[in-house]
């Protein structure tokens, strides 16, 4: 596993945001959550933010604050994902509309900003919705590009979708991913040719089934969800665990292919607003901005999953 990291949790949950928490929350996880923020995606920014603070509770880990960030992105309306992710954000299982546990007052991007100013060490940003939240923080004080060591974020890829050419998360918000990749901060990006890799099939949930704990069998509802959704939007016959990928990384680098190379973000065009624009053959001769995910050990990612599940009890 690699070495402790201090983490924010820039998210959107969202059931594979949700699967993102549980591992990086478990008891085999080497990862400091010292922050969760939530953004306007999937669903609207107040329904994220109860969803990420009922996963935290699910999971015993209501020691990590919460707090809400952007409710919109930098310039367009908001979109959200209902036709995957359906009316709460986070549909399947039963979950309290009234969460247990209550986020802080603090915006979401003030609480990036201070940690990474405040922070001895520097902080990755994990961002698994838009990047409306981590490109305010930019925006609002640059300085902080100095404190953090990664931004591990799920989105894009060569291919969309949400449009023939965009992926859902860049798409939501191209402004902020745009500002986001200039940034000079080191970025590892898993888009979809890395994420439709990991499907959690009827394969998939059968083994988590058996491990038959609370964690456990919540995640199997989630995946149900997912693969129903999947299934019925994508023809896909499973979920794939996009978020997740963000947080395997971080417990262990090797399960994934990377190329350095150079990526830019569409905002211009009507047609291909949001798309990513992936130079995996070095056609522009630009230094590399990002690290991309090409391939990924899929039966290693089911065993560290079975593994942090069969962590809780």
């Amino acid at each position: 596993m690699t070495q402790n990291r201090k983490i924010i949790m820039d998210c959107d949950p969202g059931h594979d945001d949700a699967i993102a928490l549980i591992l990086a929350g478990a008891k085999t996880s080497p990862l400091d959550i010292v922050a969760v923020t939530t953004v306007a995606g999937n669903q609207s920014v107040d329904k994220n933010t109860t969803n990420a603070l009922n996963v935290l509770d699910i999971i015993n880990r209501g020691d990590i604050p919460v707090s809400t960030g952007a409710d919109r992105p930098l310039i367009k309306e908001a979109a959200f994902a209902e036709s995957i992710h359906r009316e709460s954000g986070l549909d399947g299982p039963q979950l309290p509309k009234e969460p247990n546990l209550k986020a802080t007052n603090k915006h979401g991007v003030n609480v990036i900003v201070e940690h990474v100013l405040n922070s001895d060490v520097p902080v990755t940003i994990v961002a698994t919705g838009p990047l409306t939240n981590v490109a305010m923080a930019l925006i609002q004080q640059p300085k902080i590009a100095g404190n953090i060591q990664e931004i591990v974020l799920m989105g894009g890829g060569t291919f969309g979708n949400w449009t023939p050419t965009a992926e859902f998360n860049i798409w939501v918000d191209a402004e902020a991913a745009q500002k986001v990749f200039k940034s000079g901060i080191p970025i590892v990006v898993f888009g979809l040719d890395v994420t439709h890799q990991l499907l959690a099939d009827g394969t998939v949930i059968d083994r988590f089934s058996r491990i038959e704990n609370k964690v456990s069998n919540f995640v199997v509802e989630l995946l149900k969800f997912f693969q129903s959704t999947y299934k019925e939007a994508f023809d896909m016959d499973g979920g794939p665990i996009h978020d997740a990928c963000t947080i395997l990384y971080l417990l262990n680098p090797n399960i994934f292919k990377l190329q350095h190379t150079y990526i830019q973000i569409e905002n211009q065009s009507t047609l291909t607003y949001g798309t990513m624009s992936v130079d995996l053959n070095n056609t522009y001769r630009h230094k590399p901005n990002a690290y991309f995910a090409t391939e990924v050990d899929v039966d290693l990612v089911w065993d560290i999953m079975e593994q942090a599940l069969r962590s809780y009890h």
